[in-house]
């Protein structure tokens, strides 16, 4: 019996998906060469385990289950170590091709051959942890200055990670969506450049730079699978993970690439909504979720290009579901490999056990015995605080 997390509602939404290419030219497979090429010449980049979790499978009743671990990511603890540190590292080569009319590569930057120009270009982002934290580890490799905008309810803990990196944080009274447009208004007032891993009308490249350097994880799955999963469940945020892994995909497996189903809190759906009113749309937050990192209210334009055309299902989950699935993967069924992970990591676990409850649920997303399931595992522990106190059943309602 599937009786591993306590019941709860899960919301549903199948997508009408309107035909494309989007999953081609918003993010070309030219980005992803040029993402990949960079990224694995970083110094200490290794491929993140691709773990089997064999016994629960078993006891949810799919063929596999495999988990995409991204705890040791480059020492950051997540999956955005590929994308804001990539983005910075291309606006910086292009401002600094700018400024002195030469080409400019991005080994030179790299490499730190014009440092004294990337001194004087301050990157600037909004972010609930992930994004900054690796934004600001990629100003400090690169020489860069590096501001990063937190809303009112970012750990502590989060924000002093990016301090270490050498970021001054700029904590807000408001939320992520505020955070946001603070961080752009007074980049635009400075003279400052904004790295965002969200997009907005006349704002695209550094978002495209940030999904294009999520391809190098989707890649090391595509690489590193025996078979095409029949199923993908990706955490929602902004979109932009889930549109990157979803191009990447459908580039490397065409029509055998996996059915997309997307998951979202349900205090923070805006793709959900999307999803319902078949446009981008921003949801108020009026409390905000655990999954810290998945607490934004308004889609990136860029990433729902895709989306609109390659997501099957979108999917909500309550809060009550996060703490009992972190401790279900650091105290795993017997035989499985115990992993640490954190809050909005484990969004797609959550949803996959529920649904696997559900018989016309499990039937609506085409999920039985045959089925193998994608999860992106996004972060690993990137708050020991919360993450004990979770484990400890001390976590907050």
């Amino acid at each position: 019996m599937n009786d591993l997390l306590p019941p709860a509602h899960i919301g549903h939404i199948p997508a009408t998906c309107a035909p494309g290419d989007a999953a081609h030219t918003v993010l070309t497979k030219e980005d992803f060469d040029t993402a990949e090429a960079e990224i694995t010449a970083w110094d200490e980049y290794a491929p993140t385990p691709l773990v089997s979790l064999g016994v629960l499978a078993d006891r949810i009743g799919v063929a596999e289950v495999l988990y995409k671990h991204e705890g040791p990511r480059f020492g950051l603890a997540s999956f955005k170590a590929l994308g804001g540190a990539y983005a910075a590292q291309r606006v910086l080569q292009r401002e600094v091709a700018r400024r002195t009319g030469q080409e400019v590569s991005l080994k030179d930057i790299r490499s730190g051959t014009y440092r004294d120009h990337c001194a004087e270009i301050t990157l600037v982002s909004a972010t609930d942890g992930n994004h900054g934290r690796s934004l600001a580890w990629g100003c400090q490799r690169f020489g860069a200055p590096c501001r990063i905008y937190i809303h009112a309810e970012v750990s502590e803990g989060r924000a002093e990670v990016m301090r270490d990196f050498g970021a001054e944080v700029i904590r807000i009274d408001g939320d992520y969506d505020a955070s946001v447009a603070l961080a752009k208004s007074e980049a635009e007032a400075q003279g400052w450049f904004v790295v965002s891993d969200t997009s907005w009308p006349g704002y695209s490249q550094p978002p495209r730079d940030v999904m294009a350097g999520y391809g190098v994880m989707t890649r090391e799955i595509c690489h590193a699978s025996a078979q095409i999963p029949t199923h993908v469940f990706l955490q929602g945020g902004v979109g932009g993970m889930a549109a990157g892994v979803i191009a990447a995909l459908v580039q490397h497996w065409g029509p055998k690439s996996p059915r997309a189903i997307i998951v979202e809190p349900d205090r923070a759906a805006c793709l959900f909504e999307s999803a319902r009113k078949g446009k981008a749309t921003s949801v108020a937050i009026a409390e905000e979720t655990i999954m810290a990192g998945l607490s934004c209210g308004e889609p990136s334009e860029l990433a729902w290009a895709i989306l609109a055309e390659e997501a099957s299902d979108y999917l909500t989950i309550p809060d009550t579901l996060v703490a009992p699935t972190v401790r279900l993967l650091a105290r795993p069924l017997e035989g499985d490999t115990a992993l640490e992970a954190g809050e909005s990591a484990v969004a797609g676990l959550a949803a996959l056990i529920a649904v696997r409850r559900d018989v016309d649920m499990s039937q609506a997303l085409g999920l039985d015995e045959a089925s193998r399931v994608l999860l992106i595992g996004s972060e690993g522990v990137t708050d020991p605080v919360i993450f004990q106190q979770i484990m400890e059943g001390r976590e907050a309602a």
